[in-house]
């Protein structure tokens, strides 16, 4: 392998770069990463060989630009991955593309042709139309799925229930499709009830050898984006899964496919031998790792060869799937705030390690996480011999993962490896949708108030010492809902009881609260405090004396008043529409402007009915909290009748 490629430049960012370049370095072939100014400290800056500013990632002259030193450019996935125009250049540049040919990029990048296009090979297909208006959505039939045709990742996907909802899913989709994938084309497809997202893993090489490795469950979505998947899928029988293999395999041979690839289907759970296909993704998945850990295989290594020249040595009979696989998506989000993206910096790291555990990560203590990408962080997967031991292996991973300075969706997965449908195998795309509402995202408790209080207690008494003299009794400090005094704290002026702070490490402690002890992570950054617990993460802001005095003087001033007048952004991103103008008289729950941040979009509403004055404009950036319009009384409110 070293001896046909030396160098590859490695076209994306992130954990999928980091997991690249350690195959790279497996085989002695030196690495090229590319950065955008966002990410010069990113951690697989640091691990390549060399690193290549770009502009952007999307830039093709760029890419390539990068690469003149290299033999080979492999794109990962998202970005450039699935782009033709790519593979082209590359190829114009005497470049390798570790990927398919330019023929089945065309063909399978379009959703509207691949379509059209297995279906003449006989592979079933979805109903849909090509053409996304009115007219062709009653043809298709409500509900129907809006999709992008360029793309993936369920970016721009929407499901219209009622004609009269058409319009304003088609205008969404078209704004996130342009702004993600450069093309705005769309198409509508029936909606299947309660379906599961099935997909095959393929390799195929230039000599004609086309293998599955076999399937993947990724029915566990939250609006189109996959969050746990596993391998294989608890559906399907043997005949059914080398029925849906060579289903797969065909799709391949159809567009003389070279390299890594995947071929989707929907699979209806009340009729688990009946599958349609959905589209071909022409590159590596992001939840590759499942597959690689059943069959043993390295997939990147795999495509490497592939583009090399070489020919698969492993044939469909040397396929074995051995053991139990599943994988958990780490993203920037906020839960408890409807899953929207989060920023700050990493300032606690711990992430797990033991049998059966592997994790595709670019994290690192000290890195900045903005607004600029997608919110993705690391995936965390576990092996083991059977899938009820492969399920608590991950939950148990979960637990010992910590990040704080950054809220995550830890907590929340370890939720949802709880659900006894999902630990019984029964699932669907929808089944996310119906178990959010019912899950309680974790709030600060009296164990992480009494650890934060006594952190920022631990701290003051250092700067005051502990042998100064005082007049009178000592009195309560209070920090927020505690008061500590002495060797006791009371929450929310309950009554006192035993607690003390044993540190482990700078930022390990165990709470002794009450005669029980709590092993809890600990980090203060300013004035916020974050607590890690099992995997979850709570945030604390400790304001002082002036701030909790001007709070309660706001309080008096605001008087009965129901809403804020001010609208906040809850989100960092852009703003990418503005839907009113200042003057303008508004109804609550309207929209005003669409904010988007990390591929996700946001629309912000009024609070009340009044008059906006709006305070941005569309592509000004804007922080969390930050006031985007106000609302103001009607000219007419309050006048005598």
């Amino acid at each position: 392998m070293s001896a046909v490629f030396t160098t590859v430049l490695v076209a994306n960012r992130g954990e999928i770069a980091c997991r690249i370049i350690a195959t790279l370095r497996k085989l002695g072939i030196r690495s090229v990463a590319v950065y955008t100014d966002a990410d010069r400290d990113a951690l697989h800056v640091q691990r390549a060989d060399r690193a290549v500013r770009v502009g952007s990632y999307l830039s093709i002259e760029d890419v390539v630009t990068a690469a003149q030193d290299a033999d080979a450019v492999h794109p990962g996935y998202g970005f450039l991955s699935e782009n033709a125009d790519l593979a082209r250049a590359c190829e114009a540049a005497g470049i390798v593309f570790v990927g398919p040919g330019v023929k089945a990029l065309e063909v399978m990048g379009d959703k509207i042709r691949a379509k059209e296009h297995v279906s003449a090979a006989g592979v079933p297909v979805i109903p849909g139309s090509s053409t996304a208006d009115a007219e062709a959505a009653d043809r298709v039939g409500y509900p129907l799925l809006v999709k992008p045709s360029a793309g993936g990742g369920g970016k721009g996907m929407t499901v219209v229930e009622r004609p009269q909802d058409l319009a304003d899913a088609l205008a969404g989709a078209r704004r996130v499709a342009a702004a993600a994938f450069g093309d705005d084309t769309l198409l509508l497809e029936r909606l299947v009830r309660a379906p599961r997202h099935i997909e095959v893993q393929l390799l195929a090489d230039e000599h004609g050898n086309v293998i599955h490795l076999g399937e993947r469950e990724c029915s566990l979505q939250r609006r189109h984006q996959k969050v746990i998947e596993e391998a294989p899928s608890p559906l399907l029988d043997e005949p059914t899964r080398a029925r849906i293999g060579a289903a797969a395999c065909e799709v391949a041979r159809s567009v003389g496919y070279v390299g890594a690839g995947t071929v989707e289907f929907l699979v209806s759970d009340e009729a688990p031998t009946e599958f349609f296909f959905m589209e071909m993704n022409t590159r590596l998945q992001v939840e590759h790792p499942v597959t690689e850990l059943v069959t043993g295989l390295d997939l990147v290594e795999w495509q490497l060869r592939v583009a090399a020249g070489e020919p698969l040595t492993v044939t469909q009979a040397d396929v074995v799937l051995t053991g139990h696989a599943i994988e958990a998506r780490v993203y920037a989000e906020d839960p408890a705030r409807d899953f929207l993206p989060s920023a700050g910096t990493v300032l606690v790291l711990d992430e797990p390690t033991g049998d059966g555990i592997r994790v595709d990560s670019a994290l690192r203590a000290g890195l900045v996480i903005g607004s600029a990408y997608d919110p993705m962080l690391a995936k965390v997967v576990a092996w083991a011999p059977d899938r009820t031991t492969a399920v608590a292996r991950l939950d148990a991973a979960l637990a010992r993962t910590t990040i704080l300075g950054v809220r995550t969706n830890v907590g929340f997965l370890r939720q949802v490896l709880a659900d006894p449908d999902v630990r019984a195998g029964r699932l669907d795309t929808d089944l996310l949708a119906r178990l959010i509402p019912t899950l309680n995202f974790l709030s600060p408790d009296d164990r992480h108030l009494v650890a934060a209080a006594l952190s920022r207690h631990e701290v003051r008494e250092g700067a005051w010492g502990s042998d100064g003299w005082r007049l009178g009794e000592p009195r309560p400090i209070r920090y927020e809902d505690v008061s500590v005094l002495g060797d006791t704290v009371s929450v929310r002026d309950g009554d006192p009881v035993p607690a003390r702070l044993v540190r482990r490490g700078p930022d390990a402690v165990d709470l002794e609260l009450d005669g029980v002890v709590h092993p809890l992570r600990l980090v203060s950054d300013g004035s916020v405090t974050w607590v890690g617990d099992q995997g979850s993460a709570v945030e604390l802001r400790f304001r002082t004396r002036v701030e909790r005095l001007a709070d309660e003087l706001s309080v008096l001033t605001r008087g009965t008043r129901p809403v804020d007048p001010q609208v906040r952004s809850p989100m960092p991103g852009t703003v990418v529409s503005v839907e009113v103008a200042t003057g303008d008289s508004v109804v609550a729950g309207q929209t005003l402007l669409t904010i988007e941040a990390m591929k996700m979009e946001h629309r912000v509403v009024a609070p009340s009915d009044g008059i906006v004055t709006l305070t941005v404009r569309p592509t000004d950036q804007v922080a969390l909290d930050h006031v985007v319009a106000t609302i103001s009384g009607h000219p007419d409110e309050g006048t005598p009748a």
